[in-house]
């Protein structure tokens, strides 16, 4: 507590971040990628408090590229590209989309 936010390390900072959103008590929070830069242990433990968050009726729209994340915290996935939708749905549903394979995966894949 006593630690300058400036001196703190890139995932404390995260954490703090999130802290301070949700120190407003929001009813909707946008996240653009926070797990960006994490360790494998960090991004468990953030999306755990995700999850948790969601299950209390806290919206969350999370923009993540990172899809192994994604998979683990999401119920609905909405897939943009260029600026349109091109996948919508259940994580299952949008990584079986062709379209998203072409796109992100590459046409081979």
């Amino acid at each position: 507590m006593d630690d300058l936010a400036g001196s703190l390390s890139h995932g404390d900072k995260q954490w703090l971040e999130l802290c301070m959103v949700l120190a407003g008590s929001p009813v909707l929070v946008i996240l653009d990628e926070p797990t960006a830069g994490l360790t494998v242990e960090e991004r468990r433990a953030i999306g755990g408090v995700l999850r948790r968050l969601a299950s209390t009726g806290l919206s969350i729209v999370l923009i993540e590229h990172d899809f192994d994340f994604v998979r683990e915290v999401a119920d609905r996935v909405t897939v943009l590209h260029q600026g349109k939708v091109i996948a919508e749905g259940s994580v299952d549903e949008v990584s079986r989309a062709i379209a998203v394979r072409d796109v992100y995966l590459g046409a081979s894949a």
